[in-house]
């Protein structure tokens, strides 16, 4: 009796020893420990997401990849293997498992060290919000006590939420929820029994035990998970062997982007910092663009395809690298593979290897695709490039361009549809990397809401957005806003310029300057209509005389250019300025619109991870009846026509000032019209046709636009517009000494094919010109609609002068009402033809 009293006391003070051992420890990391009532609005950190306007995803920035989920949609299946493994007393205890801890104590005292954890799921949570994962008895007994505090708090369903959204498992995928996309690209709730159980065998290695790192201790863990659920009654027999002969199929599955607009997410991005700092990438933010999916898709597919058709008339540039030569020893199908999983993908050019030519083909191993074809007209274009201005002779077959071992690009193209196969097929092409690059931009002229923006040829191969980025010279695309000032300044789309030969002294450079049309040929007095439509470069000097160099400058800040772009000479007047492509596209929306200045902007709205509103777009307000006093002109770039950033309230409404007249720019938008159609009769001898005429196809009598080329056609430019849409195109290289060049006639190919020199309309109007075939499909044709104040009088072709007669020699024409000729041809006096203030005769 005495040894059991004994006993008795000393396990009594035990005890007391314990609890006032546990006291103490509590006092002691009681300052420690943090406050865990901020579970209840913890907000989980989860990537920024960038959409186009119609919902489509473009891209998503953050290191964590986290899809949360709510209680309700947790596979029930996921809490029970959870359950069955991490914590099988989960809904007994308190937050601690006193025979897990008593289980760890006993391993820690027999080897010395914290070898086994003993962790319930609440513990593992309590470690995930507020501790580290190292091996400390300190760090176990403040995981012990927050654990506790957390089941005084939350209720055992809200503990498991945050446990299934909080954890770990890989691959930057944090919850199971991203686990599921990160390792099958499935919903958490598609997945298969097997696969919840191998996604819940991994928080206790994630990085080693998941199936793409290690697929054999991914499955041996997964059968540990099913075994567990199985003796836990979870699961029946048949479940158990059904999903264990699973064979686990996982792959990375990055975030399933929906539409290809690199550059615009770069775009958002940036705004998204730039306004909420680094805060935003784990802010869960849903960043909606401007930006309309199918004139994306439209426009990726316009500039890129016009692109490498550039490229590959200019010839072959030759393979990328050479992996063996002949004689050597070839590498083997698993060598290839391995070799071309190294070499970047960049939109639709691959990486292949030549294995085998014959006669007029050659077999290729593509990466990701295995062996392929290359038929004889996928690669009968690929003379040797030379030089920009030359390439080599027609190769006549397939061991002139390739040679086994090579590795080259390939791109995948559609066979139009025939008689034999009525419905278009893939076939493979020889392709490369174009040396030159490419932007495009389209906007929305009512509002500046960017509809498309393509900033390059690859945003993996090179990231500078030429569409935003890029200040080029623009060339002859400057010419409608310096003859708008002309318009400004009276004169008329009937007005007669000399298009003559100029030959002025220099004194500063002490040369003559002597720019010429291009092609060089000249015809004497012109209508000013014809003189834009054609791009006649003399033309275009003497109306920027009439109007003043100083004047127009200042006039060309109207929309929106800074004048520290636009050169204090002559040489304006041919494009010597350099702009954006993206400035090319809102000047030219100013004629689109009727003469109201918008800014573009690319961010449609913001919305909170549950969908609350954060920021919508405010951009300007065109009106036009009943409008509150608002700018009407001339105000600097540097001021009136800063960056939208610059509104005090953004929610504020305001309005877009008219910076030329609704006459004028009808009157300028006539004469893009006829960059396009020409004008005359063809029938009669007196049809011509404009710089644009690439454009008739489209068989639109409500479009416009105007070429650009630069002196040695180091750029080249189309910008253009049809109803609600502006347009702009620009090919050029990024070295701005290096010219586009030009090509012959390849004899392999048909007759439809681009040669000669490059320029605005053969290089970058083809891109314009396929994007509006989609822009505008679905738009019927809008009528003409003609502003107050304009009038519309017969005229003679011949000079601008008012005539009675009917025939070939006459036209209609449009005048600003009082600015109509006030003569008939037969009473013309020389007087009436305008001409430059040279002493020079007309031709």
């Amino acid at each position: 009796m005495k040894f059991i009293k004994r006993l008795f006391i000393f396990t009594l003070i035990c005890m007391i020893l314990g609890v006032t051992t546990i006291f103490g420890f509590y006092y002691h990391v009681k300052p420690e420990l943090p406050d865990v009532a901020t579970l209840r609005d913890v907000e989980l950190q989860t990537p920024m997401q960038v959409f186009s306007q119609d919902g489509k995803l473009i891209s998503q920035f953050g290191e964590k990849r986290r899809i949360p989920v709510t209680y309700d949609e947790i596979p029930q299946h996921l809490i029970e293997a959870l359950i069955a493994t991490e914590d099988s007393r989960f809904y007994e205890h308190p937050g601690i498992d006193p025979i897990g801890i008593t289980r760890a104590a006993i391993v820690v005292a027999m080897s010395g060290s914290a070898k086994q954890g003993a962790s319930t799921i609440t513990q593992q949570l309590a470690r995930n919000f507020f501790l580290s994962n190292e091996k400390k008895i300190m760090r176990k007994i403040k995981e012990i006590f927050i654990a506790i505090h957390i089941e005084q708090l939350l209720t055992k369903q809200e503990i498991l939420e945050l446990y299934v959204n909080k954890i770990f498992l890989g691959y930057r995928s944090y919850g199971f929820g991203a686990a599921a996309q990160t390792y099958f690209g499935k919903n958490l709730q598609d997945l298969s029994l097997s696969q919840i159980a191998t996604l819940a065998g991994m928080p206790k290695a994630p990085s080693t035990m998941n199936p793409i790192y290690s697929l054999e201790r991914a499955t041996n863990r997964r059968n540990i998970v099913l075994l567990r659920m199985l003796d836990e009654k979870y699961i029946t027999q048949e479940e158990y062997d059904q999903a264990r002969a699973e064979e686990i199929e996982s792959r990375f599955h990055g975030a399933e982007i929906e539409l290809s607009a690199p550059y615009v997410a770069e775009l958002a991005r940036s705004w998204m910092v730039s306004r909420y700092g680094e805060d935003a990438y784990t802010s869960g933010m849903r960043i909606y663009t401007t930006v309309d999916s199918k004139l994306q898709e439209a426009a990726n597919t316009a500039t890129i395809d016009n692109l490498l058709a550039y490229d590959e008339r200019h010839g072959y540039r030759g393979a990328e690298t050479v992996l063996w030569k002949a004689g050597q020893t070839a590498l083997s199908p698993e060598e290839i593979t391995s070799t071309l999983r190294r070499v970047p993908t960049y939109g639709q050019i691959t990486p292949a290897v030549v294995t085998s030519i014959d006669g007029k083909t050659a077999t290729v191993q593509v990466k990701n695709e295995g062996e392929q074809v290359i038929e004889w007209s996928g690669m009968s274009w690929a003379r040797k490039f030379l030089t920009d201005d030359r390439q080599g002779p027609e190769p006549k077959q397939a061991n002139d361009i390739l040679a086994v071992g090579e590795q080259i690009w390939v791109r995948s193209v559609q066979t139009p549809a025939s008689d034999d196969n009525l419905e278009a097929l893939p076939t493979w092409r020889l392709s490369q990397v174009p040396n030159a690059n490419a932007a495009f931009v389209a906007m929305n002229p009512e509002n500046g809401a960017v509809k498309s923006l393509v900033g390059g040829f690859n945003f993996v191969h090179n990231k500078f957005n030429r569409a935003t980025q890029s200040v080029r010279q623009v060339g002859s695309s400057i010419k409608p806003f310096i003859y708008s000032a002309a318009i400004d300044q009276g004169m008329t789309l009937a007005t007669l310029i000399n298009d003559a030969p100029i030959n002025q002294w220099d004194k500063s450079q002490g040369t003559a300057w002597r720019p010429k049309n291009s092609p060089p040929t000249y015809v004497g007095p012109t209508r000013l209509r014809i003189g834009l439509a054609q791009s006649k470069n003399l033309m275009a000097v003497r109306v920027l005389r009439e109007v003043g160099l100083d004047e127009t400058r200042e006039y060309l800040t109207r929309f929106g250019f800074n004048i520290n772009d636009l050169p204090r000479s002559e040489t304006i007047a041919l494009g010597a300025g350099s702009l954006t492509p993206v400035k090319m596209a809102q000047g030219y929306s100013v004629f689109a619109n009727g003469g109201y200045y918008v800014e573009p902007f690319y961010i449609s709205r913001v919305e909170t991870p549950f969908g609350d509103l954060e920021y919508q777009a405010n951009p300007s307000i065109i009106c036009r009846d009943d409008c509150p006093e608002q700018s009407t002109a001339t105000t600097t770039a540097e001021n009136e026509f800063a960056e939208q950033d610059v509104v005090v309230d953004e929610n504020a409404p305001h309005y877009a000032p008219q910076v030329i007249s609704e006459q004028t720019a009808f009157l300028v938008r006539e004469m893009m019209y006829s960059n396009i159609w020409g004008g005359g009769n063809w029938r009669d001898g007196t049809g011509w046709n404009g710089t644009g005429w690439r454009a008739q196809p489209l068989k639109r009598r409500d479009i416009g636009g105007k070429t650009g080329t630069t002196n040695d056609s180091k750029d080249a430019w189309y910008n253009g517009y049809g109803p609600g849409i502006v347009a702009t195109a620009w090919v050029g290289f990024d070295d701005h000494n290096r010219k586009l060049g030009r090509t012959k006639p390849n004899k392999n190919l048909d007759n439809n094919q681009i040669s000669g020199a490059e320029a605005g309309a053969k290089t970058a109007q083809p891109a314009w010109v396929d994007f509006m075939k989609v822009a505008l499909q679905d738009t019927p044709a809008q009528p003409k609609a003609l502003p107050p104040e304009i009038v519309r009088v017969r005229i003679d072709r011949e000079t601008g002068l008012l005539t009675n007669k009917f025939d070939s020699s006459s036209m209609f024409e449009y005048f600003l009402q009082g600015t109509e000729p006030k003569e008939f041809v037969a009473e013309r006096i020389s007087d009436n033809i305008y001409s430059s203030s040279e002493s020079e005769e007309l031709f």
